[in-house]
Parts: C-alpha cells; sequence; structure tokens
C-alpha cells in the first residue's frame, strides 16, 4: 500500500493497568511484585502463595483440549524444571505433591472448580488462568474456546519465576480477552518480500503475542498482483500450504489476499471464474480468510470495454460500482458457500481520508455490510489515529473499519536508509468501539519489524491499558530472550533507529530522543561551565553506543533480527568508536593536552568517514543499497558542535 526460538519468561518488571478481580482465599498481591505479561491482561491480580513446579508434573487434559496448548504447555514446563510431565485424563487420581495443571474449555468441570471464581470472559478468544500454591498445588487454565486455551499457556509461560534454582509460577488469576477481534500483521509492503523461512517464523511469534490474523499480499509477488490470474506454481503452493498450517498451529487466520485491480475487468465472467479459482486453491490448503485489496490503482480509466458499458464512464463512482459488483459477488457465492470462511476483506481505492466522496456513498449503500473494510488511517502513513478519526471513517464506510497501520513499513523514499524501531505509538486507547482491528504493515525486514508488531499486538488486545514506554522495552526484551544485557544493548540501538517518518513534514516519532535527552544535558552542563562532569556523564552512555553491536550479535538476541540489522550495527559501532573518541578529545583539551585532542579528533572523523562509506546489504528495500541511517540529527549535530568547542571562551 505503501508506494510510497521461543522467549523464556521475561525479566523486565513494568507496573500494568490491572483491573481488580475478587479472590475469595487471599489478599491482592501488589502489582509491582507480579511478572510482567504482554499483551497486558484485561484483568492479573496475586492471589496468594506461588506454584512450585515439581520434578514431575500431571497435564489433565482431553479430546476437547487444544493441541497446540497442550504441546507448548507441556514444552514450557520442561523448560522450567519439569524432568517429566505425564498427560492424563480429567478424573485420573493425582498424587499428593505434584504440580497439576487442568488445560481445556473452561465448561469442562474440573477445569471450573478449579478456576473457582476467576472468571472466564464470556467472549471469543477469552481465557481464565488461576495458579494456586496451597494444597492442592495447581493450575487451572480454561478458554471460551481453542484459542483461548491456546493464550492462557501464553499467558502462563510469562509466569514462570525463578527462586534460587528452582522456578514457580506465580500465584495469580487472569481474567482476560482481546479489544479487537482481528490482530497481527499485513505483509503488503513493496520490495523483496520475506522469504518462506521467515513468515514460518513469523506465524510462531504471532502466536506468542497473541496476534490472529497474517495477511499475505506482499506487492512483488508477482502472482500476487500483476499476474494474478495465473495459478501459483506447484513448489510456492506447497510453500504457501506450509504456511497456513503453521498459522493454523498458532491459532492465526492466515489469510490470503489478490489484488486484481490492476488489470481486471470486473464485468467479465471469465475474470471472475479466474479469482475465485485462485482463491479456491488456497481454500483446498486450508485457508478460511481471504481479502480482495484494490489499492493503488486508478479509477479513471477501465481496462475492458465491457466494464464501460456495464457501470459507465470511468471515475469515482462507476469504480465503485464495479469493485462492489466483483466484492459482493465473492462474498455471496464463495464466501458464503464454503464451511468455515471468514467475511471477505477488501482495500478501497480511497483508504486514506475522510472525504465523503460518492465513491464512499456508493460503498456504504451497497456493499455487503460482512465484508470488512480496511482504511490506513486520515494518511498513508498516519501519524496518529484518533477515536475520532476513527468514528467518522466508520460512520463513511457503514461498519467498523479494519486499519491498515503503515508501521512500521519502510517501502517508501523517506525511510532510505532507516530501520524503524520506534515503538508503536500514537493510537489512541479506546480504538476498538471503532474498529474491527489493526494489522502492522512491516518493514521488508521480519525480525526487525518484530519491534513495532509486538506492540502493536499489545495495543489491540487491551488498547485502554497499552503504554508505549512499557511495551517497548518488553519486546526489546522479548528478541533478548530475557537477557538483561541483551536487552540494554537493543534498548540503546532502537533509540538511534528511532525515526519515524511519513510522506512528508516533520517524522511523528522523533530521532534517538533518549540519546538528544543526554546531549542536552551535556551541553547545558558544558556552558555552565561542569566540563568535566560533562564529560564523566556522557562516556558512559558513548561507550553503550560503541558496545551495544557486538553484544547485540553475542547470542542472546534473535539471530534474525542482527541479520537484518547486520548494516545499521556495522555503522554504529563506528559511531560510537567515533563520540568516544570526541569525549576522549574534549577530555584532552581539558588536561591541556591539544596535540593528543587533535590526534583523537581526527582518528573520530576517520571513523565518522568509515561509517558513512557502509551501504545497506543485502539491498531489502526498493531504496537499494543506501547508506544507513544511526542517530542521524543527533549523534552527527554532537560531533561536529563537539569538535569545534573550546575549553575557554
Amino acid at each position: 500500500m505503501t508506494r510510497r526460538k521461543i522467549a523464556p519468561a521475561l525479566t523486565l518488571a513494568a507496573p500494568l493497568l490491572l483491573l481488580p478481580v475478587p479472590a475469595a482465599h487471599a489478599a491482592p498481591v501488589p502489582a509491582a511484585s507480579l511478572p510482567s505479561v504482554s499483551p497486558a491482561p484485561q484483568s492479573l491480580t496475586g492471589v496468594g502463595a506461588d506454584a512450585e513446579v515439581t520434578g514431575r508434573v500431571l497435564v489433565i487434559a482431553d479430546a476437547q483440549t487444544d493441541t497446540a496448548a497442550r504441546d507448548r504447555l507441556v514444552r514450557e514446563l520442561k523448560a522450567h524444571g519439569a524432568d517429566r510431565v505425564d498427560t492424563v485424563a480429567p478424573g485420573t487420581a493425582t498424587a499428593p505433591g505434584l504440580l497439576t495443571v487442568r488445560l481445556g474449555p473452561a465448561t469442562r468441570p474440573d477445569v471450573t472448580r478449579a478456576l473457582g471464581d476467576t472468571v472466564v470472559p464470556d467472549k471469543a478468544e477469552g481465557y481464565a488462568v488461576r495458579v494456586s500454591g496451597g494444597d492442592p498445588r495447581q493450575i487451572a487454565l480454561g478458554g471460551r474456546d481453542a484459542a483461548g486455551q491456546f493464550y492462557a499457556v501464553q499467558t502462563l509461560r510469562q509466569l514462570f519465576v525463578r527462586s534460587g534454582k528452582a522456578w514457580k509460577v506465580a500465584g495469580v488469576q487472569v481474567s482476560d480477552f482481546p479489544s479487537m477481534p482481528l490482530r497481527g500483521t499485513i505483509e503488503g509492503f513493496y520490495g523483496a518480500p520475506w522469504t518462506h523461512a521467515e513468515r514460518l517464523d513469523q506465524m510462531d511469534f504471532h502466536g506468542d503475542v497473541k496476534a490472529n490474523t497474517y495477511v499475505y499480499a506482499p506487492k512483488d509477488d508477482p502472482y500476487h498482483r500483476d499476474r494474478w490470474r495465473e495459478p501459483y506454481p506447484a513448489d510456492k503452493l506447497a510453500e504457501l500450504g506450509e504456511l497456513v498450517a503453521r498459522a493454523t498451529a498458532n491459532h492465526v487466520r492466515f489469510t490470503f489476499a489478490l489484488s486484481p485491480g490492476t488489470s481486471i475487468c470486473y464485468a467479465d465472467p471469465a475474470d471472475r471464474a479466474a479469482l475465485k479459482g485462485k482463491l479456491q486453491a488456497l481454500y483446498d490448503l486450508g485457508a478460511r480468510a481471504f481479502s480482495i485489496p484494490l489499492d493503488d490503482i486508478s479509477y479513471t480509466r477501465w481496462n475492458c470495454a465491457a466494464d464501460e458499458a456495464a457501470y459507465g464512464q470511468a471515475g469515482r463512482t462507476a469504480a465503485a460500482k464495479a469493485q462492489v459488483d466483483l466484492l459482493n459477488d465473492v462474498q455471496r457465492t464463495f464466501i458464503a458457500g464454503r464451511e468455515g470462511a471468514r467475511p471477505l476483506q477488501m482495500v478501497p481505492t480511497e483508504y486514506g481520508d475522510l472525504t465523503d466522496t460518492t465513491y464512499k456513498q456508493t460503498m456504504r449503500a451497497w456493499l455487503d455490510p460482512a465484508i470488512e473494510v480496511m482504511w490506513t488511517g486520515i494518511e498513508t502513513v498516519p501519524p496518529e489515529i484518533t477515536n475520532a478519526q476513527a468514528e467518522q471513517a466508520a460512520e463513511l464506510f457503514g461498519r467498523k473499519v479494519f486499519v491498515w497501520d503503515n508501521y512500521p513499513v519502510n517501502d517508501y523514499g523517506n525511510t532510505s536508509g532507516r530501520l524503524l524501531l520506534a515503538p508503536y505509538d500514537k493510537r489512541e486507547g479506546g480504538l476498538a468501539a471503532y474498529l474491527s482491528g489493526i494489522v502492522a504493515n512491516p518493514m521488508n525486514q521480519p525480525y526487525a519489524s518484530k519491534v513495532a508488531v509486538f506492540g502493536a499486538a499489545d495495543f489491540t488486545w487491551n488498547d485502554r491499558a497499552y503504554d508505549a514506554r512499557k511495551s517497548w522495552p518488553r519486546a526489546m526484551a522479548y528478541l533478548a530472550g530475557g537477557d538483561k544485557a541483551a536487552t540494554e544493548a537493543l534498548l540503546v540501538f532502537g533509540d538511534l533507529e528511532h525515526l519515524a517518518p511519513t510522506f512528508g513534514g516533520t517524522p511523528w516519532q522523533p530521532q534517538a530522543p533518549e540519546l538528544a535527552a543526554r546531549v542536552a544535558a551535556f551541553w547545558q552542563a558544558w556552558d555552565g561551565g561542569r566540563r568535566t562532569e560533562a564529560i564523566a556523564a556522557l562516556r558512559p552512555y558513548a561507550k553503550a553506543i560503541a558496545a551495544a553491536p557486538a553484544v547485540i550479535r553475542s547470542g542472546s538476541v534473535q539471530r534474525g533480527f542482527a541479520e537484518d540489522a547486520a548494516s545499521w550495527l556495522d555503522a554504529t559501532a563506528l559511531w560510537g568508536r567515533a563520540m568516544t573518541a570526541t569525549l576522549d578529545a574534549l577530555q584532552a583539551r581539558q588536561a591541556g593536552d591539544e596535540a593528543r585532542a587533535t590526534t583523537l579528533l581526527a582518528e573520530s572523523r576517520d571513523l565518522q568517514r568509515q561509517a558513512r562509506a557502509i551501504r545497506v546489504s543485502p539491498p531489502r528495500n526498493r531504496w537499494g543499497a543506501a547508506q544507513p541511517q544511526v542517530g542521524d540529527g543527533v549523534l552527527d549535530v554532537f560531533l561536529t558542535r563537539a569538535a569545534q568547542a573550546r575549553v575557554a571562551g
């Protein structure tokens, strides 16, 4: 649209917005003492003693237990101290002293009893968790549906806490459900599509963060757009089938998008048959969700004479009539007639404004109410999305809109040379009242995209409790596998890649806000005559910048992230060394050693030259082998000013 590994329990504790649930057996535990869980649950409270993970654990499950949830539960228990996990049926006698975990539908009698007064929300994907560390030592995980069971386990994996050399599960009760029905990503960028292995990894990541939607819509897949009529080759179809299966195992709706707008003849029965045949091929692989994007096309001309005869002279109104005719046909004759198929999704040609045109009026009046309409916000890359804007968009299209959020996508000119690692932000709490969901359009770099997608999943699950300042470090901790040093290195690096541009005007997130604040403090102290203090305060952060790339590459951080960010990491190490050399030069100048200061400043200039000479490789983006931008406008400006600073005067 813009043409423009399993992580262990996270150790970064941050207070959540907690909604109280009554606990009959114990007083609530202060929120600050509880593990942090992402996405933030609707309600999480402490209810008593933690439950020790015993060497042998019993898992009570039956045929109604979600297989993916059970398998993940067993893996997590074994990763956190259980040498043996036995899965047994309800009604099996439990052994005294052993941890017992009951997993299944919330309506299963033994799960219901173990949950006690913990409320299971009567909502799709809702679940409840209760951890009891007393007698009996047990955990109950009940889901309103299979996805709810799976999400209960995803919450449980974040509740493990170290106790000496052993593990415990925090004594809590959780009552939770998503605020928005649709949450995830749309691979909808221009440039090199993700590889098959990268997409498979993304499905596992989506499962971890409770994202349930992945829309397959890479612009540069020829069979998605330019050659949409042609069947996929057998090898590509096999890959898509494997991707559908991996998505399903993670309770992710693989959504197949077909974008025919550049060449379709809306009135031609043969084109409609070709489109439905392409959708059928994916349905046969197990896909149950489909999208027809009609973005980035012209409605001032037809692709065939038949369309002018059927719908009138090309223009807004005629284009809307043709599109509605096609979309309603697909919804009513393809979607409605296939078991398990989800409502059709579409992207209108007018996707990024709030002007009530004849195009939108036609859509509002005649488009089947079951069809989901996507909208990007008031601009293609919106600096914010507010409740008022979303409410107006819902009115314009006659239904809740489904947001295609063009962040952190970096396929347009103003993102040249950039990784977009700022948090997901500037989306207003309360949007769930007007949206059916949000999917983030990620970068060509899939692992680096996880920073923003983690936040988007957090926001869409519980938009009113979302806090970007808390979610961002948790995203970094996820990428770092919970390693504290690696998390801190990612935060330093992410600050240098914080700028979030739009198509024009002021960026909606600033570059390097942490570094900028430290530099401002430096100059305040320097200009106030506290020059030794200024150097001493800034030097540790300069060293952290220089060291961050090596820490990120040391093994704790997901390898794919280091590969995505390789050119930026190379440049960051050089910029960090240049900053350190410049501060050393200032210190030498303070000591009256101008010769050493001159040598160090020359070293800094050479390091800066080396950094500027780096080019992104391999160039996955359409902007090609660009210079990686690192803290630009902050770090480079500081080095220039510092090189000119004098001790006296």
